[in-house]
């Protein structure tokens, strides 16, 4: 299977940032009047939009979700981001696939501050040709948007060339949306079900079948 274009969600495909994420969310609920304390609750949080999941999973309002993503943000800048760790081989995939000359990118629905500071601190930056995330109030943080920015930048690749790797349906379905494979990662956060039901092209179980999958 050769992609001349793979573009990677951050967010339990490139990079296990559960323990963050969750932590991070606990805090925004709590100086918003609401206590959880089983973390396992808040798993549902990584992937979509934060301010779509604090008002279909906790009922607040626009108003009430905007200020949320604030106290997240006020947790996860400090500590959250770095609650993090990479996928034991993801290093040394980018490694193999950036010296074969493929054209690697990152679309996140994190915000691209703190996108681009997390692919730094792990030293993962000189791989990428280009990172696209949100912006700090959530706009532009849809998957079909993202990933239209950076297929925006390679009208030299036939959609054919171009894959899209992702651990949640909103992954499969962004990809979708502009006719390119799309690759599950199985291995992060989306339960198996939820995959499957979106239809990805594969399903990697593993960090290395999705080796596999992207140099045979």
């Amino acid at each position: 299977m050769k992609y001349d274009a793979i573009l990677f969600d951050l967010d339990g495909t490139l990079t296990d940032s559960k323990p963050g994420i969750l932590r991070s969310v606990q805090y925004a609920l709590e100086k918003s009047g609401m206590k959880e304390f089983d973390l396992e609750k808040l798993v549902s949080f990584i992937g979509p939009p934060l301010t779509d999941s604090f008002q279909e999973l906790y009922g607040m309002n626009a108003t009430e979700a905007a200020q949320a993503v604030v106290y997240y943000q006020e947790y996860f800048s400090e500590k959250g981001m770095y609650e993090n760790a990479v996928y034991p081989g993801i290093a040394d995939l980018l490694a193999e696939l950036s010296v074969q000359g493929k054209y690697l990118a990152v679309a996140t629905s994190k915000p691209s501050v703190f996108s681009e500071k997390i692919i730094e601190h792990f030293s993962l930056t000189p791989y990428f040709n280009k990172v696209v995330g949100a912006k700090m109030e959530g706009v532009h943080s849809d998957k079909e948007h993202l990933i239209g920015n950076i297929l925006a930048d390679i009208p030299h690749i036939p959609l054919d060339k171009v894959v899209m790797i992702g651990d949640r349906k909103f992954d499969i379905q962004g990809g979708q949306a502009h006719g390119i494979d799309v690759i599950a990662a199985g291995y992060g956060y989306g339960r198996r079900p939820e995959l499957e039901d979106a239809g990805p092209t594969h399903i990697a179980e593993s960090v290395a079948d999705l080796r596999s999958l992207l140099l045979g």
